[in-house]
Order: C-alpha cells, then sequence, then structure tokens
C-alpha cells in the first residue's frame, strides 16, 4: 500500500472518493504479496499494483463500482476459475483481495496513516474483511495508540494486541477469530498491513567486500550500516551506498545498537573483517542477539580457528549453529561482487525457506502457499 498512498492522500483532501484493492493471501506463484495494493481514482487514474499485470483490467473495474457506491467485498481469481483465463491469471496462482472505497469517512485518519509511513515510523492498518456484504472496519495501530474499531471492543482488544506484534516483526498477514472476536474460533478475519522502517544490515570491516555487500544490501531494501574501527578506511566516500558509516570498534557498536533497541529480529549482520582481533569479539556479541542472520567470511582453516576462540568465551552449541560460516552459498564467487550476490543468496533463502538449489533441478512448486509474510 506505501505505493498507493500519496494518491490515495490527494483524492482525499481534495473530497473525493476511490476504490482500494488490497491482496489478502495468495497460493502458488501469485506474482505479489499479501499488502500489496491498487488505488483507482475518480478520474481513472490508477496507482500501484496487485498482480503484475495479470488482473488488473478485472480488480480495475471492481474498483471503479465500489468508488462509485458499490459494497465492498473479497475477491479471488484462481487457476482453475474461468475469470482469472480471462484476466490473464495463467502462471498457477491464485489470489485474494478485499476490494473497499476510500473516503473521509471510512478513512477518516488517512493523514496521519500516510505521514507515519512517510517517515519511517511503525504503524499496521489492520481491515475486518466483510462477510456476506457486511462492513468493513478499521483499526489503525501504532506501538502507542490505537485508532478506530474492527466492530467491538473483543475484536479491538484481541486484533490489537496480535497485530502489534506482527508490526514488531514487521510482518504482514491475516489473522482469524470467532465471530465475536474469540481467538479461538473462526468466522471473522483481519488483514494486519505493517509498516515498519527499513530492516537493518549491520556490514563490519571497511573492505571491498564490505563495499560490494553494502550495495547489494540497499538494493535489497535493507538500512545499510558500515563499521570499522579504523577511520582512514570507514568513510562516506569509499560506501557511497551505505546510509550510515561508523568509525567504532565493531562489539562496542553492535552492543550500544542492541541496548538502545535499534537490533530486531529482521536484522542482518556481516563480519567481513577477517580479523580474530575484530571479528571474534563482534560475534560473540552477534551470537546473542535475536536476529535473523550472522555471518563471517573466512576460509575453512579460519573457520576452524574463529570457532575454537569463540567456544573459549563461553558460547553455546546452539548459539555457535546460527553462524553462517563460510558466509554465503556455494556460488564459485571470486570477486568482491561475486561474493556479495552469494551472501544476499543465503540471506534471501534463509528469509523465505529457500534451499538454494537450482530450480531447473528441483521438482514441485517455486513458492510455498504463503498468507503470512516477512515485512
Amino acid at each position: 500500500m506505501r505505493d498507493v498512498l500519496d494518491s490515495l492522500l490527494g483524492w482525499w483532501q481534495a473530497g473525493e472518493p476511490a476504490g482500494l484493492a488490497t491482496v489478502t493471501a495468495t497460493w502458488s506463484s501469485a506474482p505479489r504479496q499479501p499488502g500489496a495494493a491498487m488505488a483507482v481514482g475518480p478520474d481513472g487514474t490508477v496507482a500501484g499494483s496487485v498482480s503484475g499485470g495479470c488482473v488488473e483490467g478485472a480488480v480495475y473495474e471492481l474498483c471503479r463500482e465500489v468508488a462509485e457506491g458499490g459494497a465492498a467485498r473479497t475477491v479471488r481469481f484462481g487457476v482453475s476459475d474461468d475469470d482469472a483465463f480471462e484476466v490473464g491469471l495463467t502462471c498457477g496462482g491464485i489470489i485474494e483481495l478485499l476490494i473497499e472505497r476510500v473516503d473521509r469517512e471510512s478513512f477518516p485518519w488517512l493523514p496521519e496513516f500516510a505521514a507515519a509511513v512517510a517517515a519511517d515510523r511503525p504503524v499496521a492498518l489492520l481491515s475486518r474483511l466483510p462477510e456476506d456484504g457486511g462492513e468493513v472496519g478499521h483499526l489503525l495501530l501504532t506501538p502507542e495508540s490505537r485508532t478506530g474499531s474492527l466492530g467491538g471492543d473483543r475484536i479491538d482488544d484481541a486484533a490489537g494486541d496480535d497485530g502489534l506484534g506482527l508490526l514488531t516483526a514487521g510482518r504482514t498477514g491475516v489473522l482469524h477469530y470467532g465471530r465475536e472476536g474469540e481467538r479461538r474460533g473462526e468466522g471473522l478475519a483481519v488483514l494486519v498491513s505493517s509498516f515498519a522502517p527499513p530492516a537493518r544490515m549491520l556490514v563490519f570491516g571497511a573492505t571491498d567486500h564490505a563495499a560490494a555487500t553494502a550495495g547489494i544490501g540497499s538494493f535489497l531494501g535493507f538500512r545499510v550500516t558500515v563499521c570499522d574501527a579504523r577511520p582512514v578506511f570507514a568513510t562516506a566516500r569509499r560506501f557511497p551506498s551505505a546510509d550510515e558509516v561508523v568509525v567504532d570498534w565493531p562489539h562496542r557498536y553492535l552492543a550500544a545498537e542492541a541496548a538502545a533497541g535499534r537490533i530486531d529480529e529482521r536484522t542482518v549482520l556481516c563480519v567481513l573483517t577477517h580479523d580474530p582481533k575484530f571479528d571474534v569479539p563482534v560475534l560473540e556479541v552477534a551470537l546473542r542477539l535475536p536476529v535473523a542472520y550472522v555471518g563471517a567470511m573466512g576460509s575453512r582453516r579460519t573457520h576452524d580457528d574463529r570457532l575454537k576462540r569463540l567456544q573459549e568465551t563461553g558460547l553455546t552449541d546452539a548459539e555457535l549453529a546460527r553462524l553462517s560460516s563460510p558466509v554465503g552459498l556455494d556460488l564459485g564467487a571470486r570477486t568482491p561482487e561475486e561474493t556479495a550476490v552469494s551472501i544476499a543468496a543465503e540471506i534471501v533463502a534463509l528469509r523465505w525457506g529457500g534451499t538454494g538449489a537450482r530450480l531447473t533441478g528441483t521438482a514441485g512448486r517455486i513458492h510455498p502457499d504463503t498468507e503470512t509474510v516477512g515485512g
């Protein structure tokens, strides 16, 4: 929805209704993930996308209909549906969408929501999916406040608590409850669209490999920090793609960031110093933190020596098992840029449960069924 907010806000400020389609769930090879959105303005202007082109024509007409006064609804297109073939969804996927009207009455807090997203402040939009032509309820959620309602105190409390958990993790997905908001029940579904600050990538070591890794980390959408204790190497000029370059001892900087609450379960850490006096202290800190990924560069011999040093610090076998070393997937990489691709490939594979195998040598679905995904 991030891509359509500016357009929605403009129509809202002009007092003109718009139609909004949001992906609530996908299965198999559908091209977009839950939370993707497309908006259609009063003049027929389109913003965003829900399928990369597959079902845009049909969704466009539904958005126009809802904007002109039609009831909100959920719709599904699948490969076995005649409608899916007609609109072009021939890739084998299934996509489910929420279609609703956006105006000053249904989204009175839209400016507040758009401002939070634009400022990278954590915020989530909870939408109660309509049942049998019923109304769509909304709850705007931040770590400090709740605005709006999904239809009652019980569902607001339950979905508010669960939604805050998804927001903290930067995840989007659908929650299910009983019709009165019971946690153990069915019949009521709530889409949680989370907007959290970008996940962080911390790269330790001001090397050529670090520069390449910072570049691909930025390309993947991470907020990238490069840290090294040597000021002559740790300069913004050498790392133009990094969001920040810090001159500090890696272990001291990481510990301070963790203590300040700026490290979370989406954070990835790449230790590329290749020097025991730098990498062992920072890995001792890193492997005790609840982060998504800890990788360290080095040969097999360096890895074995590093493990012995880390064992001497008191790290447990479970903590040591979290270390990706030697870092990256086996791509036969030689250059810093190729090594960065290898590191990025491992991070992506771990995020989504990929095997790293060549797809031409595998069978079955390319993507697993997904209703709740990373943000």
